[in-house]
């Protein structure tokens, strides 16, 4: 039976003890937790036994943090990278797939073929897929860049956050439906931000002057979703993924800006839950 799952970004609550996290994560009704390893020290044996505890999945997240200068530097380090996050499993837990913020803006048609074949070398080695997120300051940065690769490599898969795409384009690519499309046709989950014209992330997706931006975003959704159940697939995914500051803006609110970000993606998540799923 085909199912919607959704992670709980781990993104702006490394300050929360894991035990607790995970307990508010399984009360919520998520599916597992999306995590960048990466991002905080811990010990990675114990977070594995604690999702087996409370019986939920994970997906990681990652892009090279180390400085390099030359592209072959880079390739290295992702390599190194892609390994060693293959490596966070036991016997009773394995990522489902990794979100892969690849390469650079400015890199050229070889070196991106270069980061794509190395994913699929890894991918391929460990059994787990490597989806290419699309994201500001990677090679994935924009439509009319990703659409001609996508039409040129069927086996590339997509963590699609368009609210990228619409903020680096300052439009809803409303003249590169092609790409989109393409896009599409490629995605395997979902990264649920909604963003606009003007910022990859709003204030809050409720508020009816965003309702434009919430409308565009759910027209990829829906269509992302349709073509999940039109091919058969058991699963397909979701991370609501409003961030902390940056990107979310403080004003002048007096709030616990932690609890202001599981508060946001917890409404994505009911949202599309409903809209999904009723």
């Amino acid at each position: 039976m085909f199912q919607i799952k959704f992670f709980c970004p781990r993104w702006g609550s490394e300050s929360i003890p894991w035990d607790e996290f995970l307990s508010s994560v399984k009360e919520a009704g998520y599916a597992g937790i999306e995590w960048f390893p990466f991002g905080e020290k811990c010990d990675v044996q114990e977070v594995l036994d604690l999702l087996h505890h409370y019986d939920l999945d994970f997906c990681i997240v990652m892009a090279v943090l180390q400085p390099y200068n030359r592209y072959q530097d880079y390739l290295a380090a992702l390599e190194k990278d892609l390994i060693q996050l293959m490596e966070i499993r036991n016997s009773k837990k394995a990522p489902l797939f990794i979100s892969a913020q690849t390469g650079r803006e400015f890199f050229n048609d070889d070196e991106i073929k270069g980061c794509l074949q190395l994913c699929d070398k890894i991918q391929e080695e460990y059994s787990t897929p490597i989806y290419q997120e699309t994201h500001r300051n990677k090679w994935s940065y924009a439509a009319h860049i990703v659409g001609p690769v996508l039409e040129k490599n069927e086996n590339v898969q997509l963590t699609f956050d368009v609210s990228h795409w619409f903020c680096v384009s300052e439009s809803y690519l409303e003249d590169q439906q092609k790409a989109v499309n393409e896009a599409i046709n490629h995605t395997r989950h979902i990264h649920a931000r909604v963003g606009h014209t003007e910022g990859p992330q709003v204030w809050d997706p409720a508020n009816a002057e965003y309702a434009e931006a919430l409308q565009q975003h759910l027209i990829i959704w829906d269509k992302c979703v349709a073509l999940a159940k039109q091919h058969n697939r058991d699963y397909f995914s979701f991370t609501p993924e409003f961030g902390p500051p940056p990107y979310m803006a403080k004003g002048n609110r007096e709030i616990s800006l932690v609890k202001e970000q599981w508060r946001l993606n917890l409404w994505m998540k009911d949202f599309l839950q409903h809209r999904y799923q009723s």
